[in-house]
């Protein structure tokens, strides 16, 4: 008896074409897996991931593209992205963003936030700077506290915003190198487009992050932008005094074996009977927002620190505004403190008055 089939060859066609579509469904299954899980993972992994098959190399490729393409993860005006002119093959910086400071939380760690997916921008990839700041909502001051001005620029019956500086856009002192600036709060009447609230709103202007082979990544401006304009604010982790000084520990070993950049700022508001100052300690290492990449100049820099305290906050935030007016393409900086020659990382600022040493401070 005879069993072969009358059309071999129609036959092996169809085996054929079966396993065509049984690979082509396992490739596109394993592809919708990709694009869930390789936007969690940090660039050493996805450097694993690429090198594992040709169809993760191609995804993780575009991930890196998306990631490098705009730092603020959709969440600011304009895309911020990153832009690396030397040959070390680091196309982005690793870092949850958010806009606001927020409070420490280890309840999801940054590989638990995905970033550079195929759905981005999108701004639940970044915390949720709005809850994260009612923590801050001072109970002395009174969280019920709050202007009812309808139009701050004029004020009240009295023609005055309670919330705004004595002389409208004037600064206050606050101690050595440091302005004071009162702005409105959560639960003032007023709404998110008063002008007393120029500080709230994100980054307006345009910029970009450069690298540079001496200094590492460093913020540029990529517009003009005027003398007194804000720029951004340093946003990151609130900690304790106790927090600060345990992590810097850390930091200051890993710089020193240059396995890391560290950007824990520590600032001191003086208060107004002049015996005391409140510190703030200020951590964007891991969690932040652009103001991270800012470099130190000897020289001062060209962005003004200015604290802005609004009303019924307990904590200021630390926000920049442009000293002078700032061409497109240049470099932003401002003062990181007093430098020791004798301590600190090399400063590569490249000012006339340039002291060779980054400020370094015991904190």
């Amino acid at each position: 008896m005879n069993l072969t089939s009358p059309h071999p060859n129609r036959q092996n066609s169809r085996g054929y074409r079966s396993k065509v579509m049984k690979k082509t469904l396992d490739e596109s299954g394993l592809l919708r897996v990709a694009e869930l899980v390789l936007p969690r993972l940090p660039p050493s992994d996805l450097a694993a991931a690429a090198s594992s098959c040709k169809a993760f190399g191609r995804e993780v490729a575009s991930i890196s593209s998306r990631r490098a393409s705009d730092a603020s993860r959709g969440v600011e005006s304009h895309p911020i992205p990153f832009f690396n002119p030397t040959l070390d093959g680091q196309p982005y910086s690793f870092f949850l963003y958010t806009r606001l400071p927020v409070l420490p939380s280890s309840s999801m760690p940054l590989s638990a936030r995905p970033w550079g997916g195929v759905d981005q921008p999108d701004k639940s990839r970044t915390l949720d700077d709005a809850s994260s700041m009612s923590a801050f909502a001072s109970p002395i001051a009174g969280s019920e506290s709050g202007c009812g001005c309808k139009d701050c620029s004029f004020g009240g019956e009295l023609g005055i915003c309670p919330c705004l500086s004595p002389e409208e856009g004037a600064f206050l002192a606050s101690g050595p190198g440091m302005e004071l600036m009162l702005e409105c709060g959560a639960n003032c009447s007023c709404g998110d487009e008063c002008l007393n609230r120029s500080t709230q709103r994100g980054v307006s202007v345009k910029l970009r992050i450069v690298k540079d082979e001496k200094k590492g990544w460093g913020l540029h401006a990529a517009q003009f932008i005027a003398r007194g304009q804000f720029v951004c604010e340093y946003a990151g982790e609130f900690l304790t005094t106790e927090e600060a000084r345990r992590r810097q520990r850390t930091y200051d070993e890993l710089a020193s074996a240059g396995k890391l950049s560290p950007a824990l700022l520590v600032v001191r508001e003086h208060l107004p009977s002049g015996k005391a100052c409140l510190r703030v300690n200020i951590d964007a290492t891991k969690v932040g927002n652009i103001a991270r990449f800012i470099n130190h100049s000897c020289d001062g820099g060209n962005l003004l620190t200015v604290l802005v305290r609004s009303n019924g906050s307990l904590l200021p935030r630390l926000c920049f505004f442009a000293m002078k007016d700032i061409l497109d393409g240049e470099e932003l900086a401002f003062s990181y403190g007093v430098s020791d020659h004798r301590r600190g990382l090399p400063c590569y600022c490249g000012s006339p008055s340039c002291v060779g040493r980054l400020p370094s401070e015991e904190t």
